[in-house]
């Protein structure tokens, strides 16, 4: 087990929580959460290290809305002062969780990301005949707190620290004891690391050689299509469910590399990216809805280049000039 001894000080040390804030606030000037936390800047900052000196964090204050993005999802926000908490708290932790996670994990990960995951999956496209694409069924809402606390205690040895993780948990629950909120800092986290044992076991049990994961979205790459079927496939159900309380959702996708992969938003060959046709349908959707936004003057043109930029950065990773180019012409205001 990895020594991590003194982390819960340096989580509450003065100078990590204003690190913290500035993390939090990034992108976020002015908004009025951030501007009402400035306005007492050192007062909140000794608010947040006392209530850690306490072992009493002050958490919970969710604000729920829904998104439709590709689907429909429930997003729980924290409070600002309560992100800066989350900061705090994964400024010290993330290193450790980190040490954990093998290469081919890609998501809550500097260096990593989705593009890199893509290119990935095409690296093992071009080396492998067959791919199996799986997801877990309501991944979030079926994250166990009991299973995540003790792979949590199997890395950090210090009390406070597990006590801290268990009081964040347990403010939300979709059932007893399971469920962690879409929209928070830590979740992602905890969510990325509660798949680790599974990515250890891939790859270190099952010696599977390609094999690449973006959260809950994972394929795994053979030559053999009998085998991802027959001996993976049933082996990778087994495990999850026993040892995670994870179910694989039922529209498993398997096919030759050659035809293209599913992932990510897009489909991923072994020379080429295309968008999906659901990312195609969403750029066209949010493009028209955006440039609306400034036509009736509800954004300005800074506002709207802000929003496209995102957008269109998504397109460009793919082959989809023409595309792109397509869209532009025909509902585009701005070239």
């Amino acid at each position: 087990m990895m020594s991590a001894g003194d982390l819960y000080r340096q989580i509450a040390d003065r100078d990590n929580i204003r690190l913290a804030f500035l993390k939090a606030a990034r992108g976020k000037q002015a908004r009025r959460d951030v501007i009402d936390f400035r306005k007492n800047f050192e007062e909140n900052i000794e608010k947040i290290h006392g209530q850690l000196e306490d072992r009493n964090p002050d958490i919970g204050h969710y604000r729920y809305f829904q998104v439709y993005d590709p689907k429909k999802r429930l997003i729980c926000a924290a409070s600002f002062p309560e992100r800066v908490l989350h900061h705090a708290i994964m400024n010290i932790c993330e290193p450790v969780l980190e040490s954990y996670a093998i290469y081919d994990s890609y998501a809550c990960r500097k260096g990593k990301g989705g593009q890199k995951a893509i290119l990935r999956a095409q690296e093992f496209a071009g080396r492998f005949d067959w791919f199996l694409k799986l997801d877990v069924r309501k991944y979030f809402d079926s994250i166990d707190h009991a299973i995540l606390l003790g792979a949590l205690a199997r890395r950090f040895r210090e009390k406070d620290i597990l006590l801290l993780f268990e009081k964040i948990m347990s403010s939300y629950e979709v059932e007893t004891g399971k469920g962690l909120p879409i929209g928070n800092l830590i979740s992602q986290h905890l969510a990325n690391f509660y798949l680790s044992v599974f990515d250890h076991w891939i790859k270190e049990e099952r010696k599977v050689r390609g094999y690449v994961r973006y959260m809950d979205d994972f394929l795994i790459f053979d030559d053999d299509r009998d085998k991802l079927m027959h001996v993976e496939l049933p082996a990778i159900k087994d495990f999850l469910q026993a040892r995670l309380s994870l179910t694989v959702k039922p529209d498993i996708q398997m096919n030759r590399c050659a035809r293209g992969i599913p992932f990510l938003g897009y489909r991923v060959f072994p020379q080429k990216i295309l968008l999906s046709p659901r990312s195609k349908r969403r750029f066209v959707n949010k493009f028209r809805l955006y440039e609306g936004k400034q036509m009736n003057g509800e954004w300005s043109v800074d506002e709207l280049v802000r929003h496209m930029d995102s957008l269109l950065e998504f397109t460009r990773f793919a082959d989809s000039d023409g595309f792109r180019r397509n869209v532009i012409s025909r509902f585009g205001v701005l070239s």
